[in-house]
């Protein structure tokens, strides 16, 4: 393990911008975990509830409503890049997931790894591919005398007395 002092040492002399990416990494993750809280959504409800409360007090006056308005704005433009950068991050890890279990399966095809890297056109021809292997299974299962895994499986457990 590294001490404080010597990893103190390698952020410095990292980039600027991998410190301020990682710190708001940081920053995102924990802000997401926080404000995706039952006791946010409550918070906010509650501050609606005082907000609407104060209409009479305020006369429902056009500054009223800016404030909320503003407000809520606010909170929208800056919650966009919060949920944003989570859902890059989540979904990043989950292609590397995918790619492992595709690279570790014997039989997969191993060129189906980084497929979200893959153009429009790429990712469509092989969209159809997978629509023709369904269409070909669903094709094999309806065919007469042809027994499907699911069948095959439930009559091979009766035969052994499952």
């Amino acid at each position: 393990m590294k001490t404080q002092k010597e990893k103190l040492k390698e952020q410095k002399s990292r980039d600027l911008f991998c410190v301020v990416s990682d710190a708001f990494r940081i920053f995102a993750r924990r802000s997401s975990r926080v404000l995706g809280s039952a006791w946010a959504f409550a918070s906010a409800i509650l501050i609606i509830v005082i907000w609407g409360l104060t209409g009479p007090t305020f006369h429902y006056s056009d500054t009223w409503q800016l404030i909320i308005n503003t407000g809520t704005t606010i909170v929208t433009f800056l919650m966009v890049f919060l949920i944003q950068n989570t859902q890059n991050r989540d979904a990043k890890a989950a292609h590397l997931k995918l790619d492992e279990v595709i690279r570790a399966l014997k039989g997969a095809r191993n060129e189906l790894i980084d497929l979200e890297r893959l153009s429009d056109e790429d990712l469509t021809s092989l969209e159809k591919q997978f629509e023709r292997v369904r269409k070909k299974a669903e094709r094999d299962e309806n065919t007469p005398g042809r027994m499907s895994r699911a069948n095959g499986a439930e009559r091979a457990s009766r035969g052994k007395g499952i």
